[in-house]
């Protein structure tokens, strides 16, 4: 067995069951342990567009929720509905939205100690995530440690060299150009992005971010009202498939329910990232007067990444199935599915998707950024910072060019990885992040917090420089 078919294979093990029961689990225990914090979702939309300036932060919690859904609202919303799709049957639409109602409260639990352990570097500006809360809350360094290596690691995987990869190939696939070209102009892109830092990562976010949602829900919301006639059958089909055995007919790929279930769950916890620790990164940035607030503007991240977008990618899919009868799930390629079933509708269907691919690949590659930077600094501290820009750049230029299927499976692998010690924080937390929520419940959501945020003095130097 070769070193890829060995990553492969842990890759499948870890994101089949062992991390359904464990990210799905916790979802649902911090659903009970918050009182059913998803009942605040529309206080929580409210929240993300009102400003904190007073408050201790480096960027507006609207700045940092786009900056996180920047990189949580990626290809998994289109070609991984596709794929959950293929694989395990219309019915996976069901489990993977089940996974964004519930996993709104792992990203408001896994935020809320993000902030609550957050610190200040000796210049002012915060740095926070699972890495203080396992280190400051739990006094579990060498648990932080890891975690900020794998975040490290993965993040030129998962979030930098298979999306501009995804943008190059989409570019010569569709327009014919070089992913030469593509290569040289992305990386220049990102460069002059990430430059200059968090605060220039959000202003582009802020922008990027709003216009690609909408533009792709509304397209979505055109090819339903074109598949009207057979929307009312699509979500028959999806609710129905998703608790019965069903066999390959009518266009659908044959499924068991434990099939069925685990392509559900296993894309939609992919796709929102929630239990994954790396929106909390950029969270522990925003400007917030108490950990609270910043937690619920965070899980409106989860409730637009997949019970939303994913659903309407969903429902797309399954209703265009139905409808053009040369479409199937049967082949098992969620790319290939999602592509015919885009282009079946005149005019629209391409460019949506097109754009929508485009767009969402390039801003995982800003968030993701971030991410991986911040990991980085806990580790080795700021002297790190140009080395990790310039390495980023790199990676996206070679990604755009190569052949990066071990690059994929590896980077899907430890990301799962990196969920582990994650969700350790948020289950030995509980309490304290149960404590917080009532504290701060009812009209006490704007009080301040009485915490002082302390200055970490080795900030510059790492954990480990």
């Amino acid at each position: 067995m070769s070193f890829h078919d060995m990553v492969s294979a842990a890759d499948s093990f870890l994101w089949g069951w062992p991390l359904i029961i464990l990210l799905f689990g916790t979802h649902i225990f911090m659903t009970f342990r918050t009182g059913f914090i998803q009942k605040d979702i529309f206080k929580a939309i409210k929240l993300s567009v009102t400003k904190d300036p007073d408050s201790e932060g480096d960027v507006s919690q609207f700045g940092a929720l786009t900056t996180a859904l920047s990189s949580t609202i990626g290809t998994g919303n289109i070609v991984g509905v596709g794929t959950a799709i293929a694989m395990g049957g219309p019915g996976s639409v069901l489990w993977m939205w089940l996974t964004g109602i519930f996993g709104i409260a792992t990203k408001y639990a896994e935020t809320l100690i993000s902030v609550k352990y957050r610190v200040k570097s000796e210049d002012g500006s915060m740095i926070g995530g699972a890495m203080y809360a396992l280190d400051r809350g739990l006094h579990a360094r060498w648990l932080g440690i890891i975690f900020a290596l794998l975040a490290s690691v993965c993040a030129f995987g998962i979030g930098c060299t298979v999306q501009a990869n995804a943008v190059a190939a989409n570019f010569t696939e569709n327009f014919g150009i070089s992913p030469w070209i593509i290569a040289a102009i992305l990386a220049a892109l990102v460069a002059l992005v990430i430059i200059g830092g968090i605060k220039s990562i959000t202003r582009v976010s802020e922008l990027l971010v709003p216009f690609m949602a909408v533009f792709y829900f509304i397209g979505c919301l055109v090819i339903l009202v074109i598949n009207r006639d057979v929307l009312g059958q699509a979500i028959a089909i999806i609710v129905k498939s998703a608790f019965t055995t069903r066999a390959a007919s009518g266009g659908f790929v044959g499924s068991t329910i434990a099939i069925t279930c685990r392509y559900g769950f296993a894309r939609g916890l992919f796709s929102n990232e929630s239990g994954m620790g790396s929106a909390p990164l950029v969270a522990a940035s925003a400007q917030t007067r108490n950990p609270k607030r910043q937690a619920l503007v965070s899980m409106t991240g989860t409730f637009w990444d997949t019970v939303v977008i994913c659903l309407m990618t969903g429902l797309v899919l399954v209703s265009c199935i139905i409808k053009y009868e040369h479409i199937d799930g049967l082949s098992g390629n969620g790319a290939e599915l999602t592509s015919k079933a885009f282009s079946m509708i005149p005019y629209i269907g391409l460019p949506i998707l097109v754009v929508g691919l485009i767009t969402f690949a390039f801003s995982t590659i800003l968030g993701w950024y971030y991410y991986g930077e911040r990991a980085a600094v806990y580790l080795f501290g700021e002297k790190i910072i140009m080395v990790y820009k310039v390495l980023w750049v790199a990676g996206v230029f070679f990604g755009s060019v190569l052949e990066l299927n071990l690059v994929w499976d590896l980077a899907d692998l430890l990301n799962g990885l990196m969920a582990i010690p994650n969700i350790i924080a948020v289950l030995l937390l509980s309490t304290v992040i149960a404590a917080e929520t009532k504290k701060y419940s009812g009209s006490h959501i704007d009080d301040g917090d009485d915490t002082q945020i302390p200055v970490l003095k080795n900030a510059r130097k790492g954990i480990l420089g």
